[in-house]
């Protein structure tokens, strides 16, 4: 034998041994000036206990009240318990088609919060991030630090890859990369869809690769317009163009091994989507601990320590009869054999058959639900085992189990009958619809649900369905009649316009030669002006030439009497002195007109040295 909390012993027994030792010595106030004899005389009734008695009796309980506190136990023997999570990587399209607002705030802002609500819905999973649209980047590695992984993901934006588009096979390629396991890959894919209709390649790379693809598609059918930071709208060849919901991703999730939900305001889309990736994940061992099964023996000391305080507070005489009729009640309990077992390790047995439902072993979940149902009579364990039955396809054995659940809790209850509906509408025949139909609005009166509301119109019409079918084969005799009727009436609309075809065929035919005509005496106006147009052309370029020519012979007669006068000027002023030389040429300035020496005058004509001559 052990005790689990042995600090109980070694602080409170010596103080208890102590306060009791001074008790114990001291005597009542009358006896220090009586005898016992006279005592005894003296007192009310003789059939009380003394006070020594009493006072010894209140420290054995105290005793043993601090035994039963230390916690004595024995061995049983060890359990190793095993800490288990799954590896997941969030991609998120940061693509210019996610700022569309057909989901509000924007497409983008609602991703990045169904990513964050998944982080704290799976603390002990190991999540990464991906931020992909033409080009993929690894934003974060798979991580149990969530807190770093949210932090990364909040800052994503359309401005952190320039390149525009979407590109999902370059996204699967970065996951591949990003995990080194050689199990499987669980990626969930946060995306309005992209403008791919054929996802025949990233489909091929998914499973060669060993990738189950889960998508959530945040987009509506509707779609909207996507704005710019600048406020205006994109455009293709002046058009706005309308962003809508590509439901075709959806084939990349359904043949990979995955699931496609679409987005909704609310958690529940994340929550479903977080169970289904839970479903099938393989969950990978990292980290066990052995722990010691001890049966606890507490409650021996306690209840001995219990029937000691109801004999020292009763009544009890040492020498006469005393009815003790509380001491001898608490006695008769304890030999009544009350089954004190602990069960306070069953969660054990539980959380195995739990581990062998999410890995898909239904049979083994059951047979321990089962049997933890016989034993404890549990509702929950009755419901559990008929939740193995049911994926067993074993549903009248489940519809069974289900109905020996009894829950208090409406939640609960509700549930266990839509579950019975479910049932009986998988086994499909018109008697188990109405029963279906009937367990399902049962469970709607306790708790109205989207999902049981839904189920229970998909039944309502499968059975209408099934009604319908007798009444559609009376139906299609006459319609047999009636579609020969129908196939005559038909021809002669078709030879009618086919009538009215040939028709307007000649018709057009005739506006078309018209037309034709027409064009043709336009040409013939067309040149007719383009002829004159040549001529007055020609023309005006020898009257031009004329003028030119007239022009260049003026100039060339202006030139012959300037360099006359030069010579005459340069005779001259090799007989004048250099005061006649400057009034002259004062002179000659004041004459002078041309536009070379006014420029002269003003400024003058600077050059550079790499000035080309053109």
């Amino acid at each position: 034998m052990s005790f689990l909390h042995p600090e109980f012993l070694y602080l409170m027994l010596p103080i208890i041994f102590i306060l009791f030792a001074l008790l114990l010595t001291q005597k009542e106030n009358q006896a220090s000036f009586f005898s016992d004899e006279v005592m005894e005389k003296l007192r009310v009734s003789a059939n009380t206990l003394s006070l020594q008695a009493r006072n010894a009796l209140f420290f054995l309980m105290a005793i043993l009240m601090v035994l039963a506190l230390s916690g004595p136990v024995i061995k049983d023997k060890e359990i190793e318990i095993q800490a288990k999570s799954a590896d997941i990587i969030i991609a998120l399209d940061i693509s210019d088609s996610m700022l569309a607002e057909d989901l509000y705030p924007n497409r983008l802002q609602l991703a990045k919060h169904k990513a964050l609500e998944l982080l704290k819905l799976s603390p002990s999973e190991r999540l990464g991030v991906v931020a992909y649209a033409k080009n993929s980047y690894l934003v974060s590695p798979l991580s149990l630090d969530h807190d770093v992984v949210a932090f990364l993901l909040d800052k994503l934006d359309t401005n952190s890859i320039t390149e525009k588009g979407t590109n999902l096979l370059s996204m699967l390629e970065v996951v591949k990369n990003g995990i080194q396991s050689e199990g499987k890959k669980y990626l969930l894919v946060l995306s309005d869809g992209g403008d791919n209709d054929d996802f025949s390649k990233e489909i091929a790379y998914a499973k060669e690769n060993n990738i189950a693809v889960f998508v959530l598609g945040v987009a509506t059918k509707q779609g909207a317009p996507i704005r710019e930071e600048s406020g205006e709208f994109i455009k293709q060849n002046g058009k706005i163009i309308i962003s809508k919901l590509n439901e075709n991703i959806s084939e990349l999730a359904v043949k990979t091994g995955g699931v496609y939900i679409q987005a909704v305001n609310s958690n529940e889309d994340i929550t479903a989507m977080l169970h289904e990736i839970e479903s099938v994940a393989q969950k990978k061992e990292r980290k066990s601990k052995k722990i010691t099964k001890y049966i606890p023996l507490f409650y021996y000391p306690l209840g001995l320590a219990m029937l000691i305080f109801l004999i020292a507070t009763s009544s009890m005489s040492k020498r006469k009869k005393v009815e003790v009729p509380a001491s001898i009640i608490l006695v008769l309990s304890l030999m009544n054999g009350v089954n004190l077992k602990a069960g306070v390790l069953d969660f054990v047995d539980l959380n195995n058959a739990k581990t062998a439902y999410e890995k898909g072993e239904f049979e083994k979940a059951q047979d321990v639900y089962k049997e933890y149902a016989k034993q404890h009579k549990n509702d929950a364990s009755y419901y559990n085992s008929a939740n193995s039955l049911y994926k067993q396809k074993e549903y009248k054995k489940a519809i069974s189990q289900y109905k020996k659940a009894h829950f208090s809790d409406k939640k609960q209850e509700a549930s266990k009958l839509a579950n019975i509906g479910n049932s009986y509408a998988k086994m499909g025949d018109e008697k188990s619809l109405q029963s279906a139909i009937e367990s399902y609005e049962n469970s709607l009166k306790l708790k109205e649900d989207k999902d049981t509301r839904e189920n229970l119109e998909a039944v309502k019409k499968a059975l209408k369905k099934k009604q319908q079918q007798q009444k559609d084969n009376k139906d299609d005799q006459k319609n047999d009649k009636n579609q020969d009727k129908n196939k005559d009436q038909k021809k002669q609309n078709k030879d009618q316009k086919e009538q009215q075809k040939q028709d307007k065929k000649d018709q057009q035919n005739q506006n078309s030669q018209d037309q034709n005509q027409q064009n043709n005496d336009q040409q013939q106006k067309n040149k007719e002006q383009n002829q004159q147009k040549q001529n007055q052309e020609k023309d005006n370029e020898q009257s031009q030439k004329q003028k030119e020519q007239e022009q260049q012979n003026k100039e060339n007669k202006e030139e012959k009497l300037d360099a006359q006068q030069n010579g005459a000027m340069q005779q001259q002023k090799a007989k004048m002195s250099d005061a006649e030389e400057k009034k002259w040429l004062k002179a000659l300035n004041q004459k002078q007109k041309t536009f070379l020496y006014q420029l002269n005058q003003d400024q003058q004509i600077q050059r550079s040295q790499d000035e080309k001559p053109w």
